[in-house]
């Protein structure tokens, strides 16, 4: 059995889209990058925690299950920029990024019943056009930038401020497929196409 250890509705829809049978788990998991972290072992960490945190919430249901945790954080520099507190600090995130290259870094770990767990890593490139405060302000005032990594959506109306991407789409929404497939392959949880 695969549990998805996310609340991410993106997730949930960009895991479906395997055709693979899972359930999701509302877990709570703090993400608080330490001051030493790098962002790619920030992100790694937290994806890890999550599936570590679902295997512990099912400690004694029947054996074998596998728990899918993934994180997702935009980076610019060595700035992490995690979810918007407010329509401020989105403008402010937007700003910041407009007219910019940054990375957008996602990870997923499958942990096991066994105790075993494996992460895997997609760093995609994103570069957005350059945006005046009206842009931005009237991005921030439809509500999407809430709740996302970096303030914006990329499969929605943030789409039209990408002028330049190179990596995983689906990993700049919060699953990256492709590699995400591969992983359940490997562990017997998904047929080879």
């Amino acid at each position: 059995m695969l549990y998805l250890a996310s609340q991410s509705p993106r997730r949930s829809d960009l895991l479906a889209r395997l055709g693979v049978p899972f359930t999701t788990l509302a877990l709570d998991v703090v993400e608080q990058r330490a001051s030493d972290e790098s962002p790619l072992a920030y992100v790694q960490r937290v994806a890890v925690d999550k599936a570590r945190a679902g295997v512990a919430r099912l400690a004694g249901q029947p054996a074998p299950f596998w728990v899918l945790g993934s994180d997702t954080e935009v980076v610019l520099g060595d700035r992490v920029y995690g979810k918007p507190a407010d329509a401020a600090d989105a403008a402010a995130m937007l700003a910041s990024l407009a007219g910019q290259t940054h990375q957008v870094i996602t990870a997923v770990a499958l942990c096991g019943s066994d105790g075993g767990c494996e992460v895997i890593s997609v760093i995609s490139e994103v570069t957005f056009a350059a945006l005046d405060a009206a842009a931005i302000d009237a991005y921030v005032a439809t509500g999407e930038p809430m709740g996302k990594a970096g303030g914006y959506a990329i499969q929605g109306q943030a789409e039209r401020y990408v002028s330049r991407l190179c990596g995983s789409y689906s990993g700049v929404m919060g699953l990256p497929l492709q590699q995400t497939a591969a992983l359940l392959q490997r562990h017997g949880l998904l047929a080879e196409s």
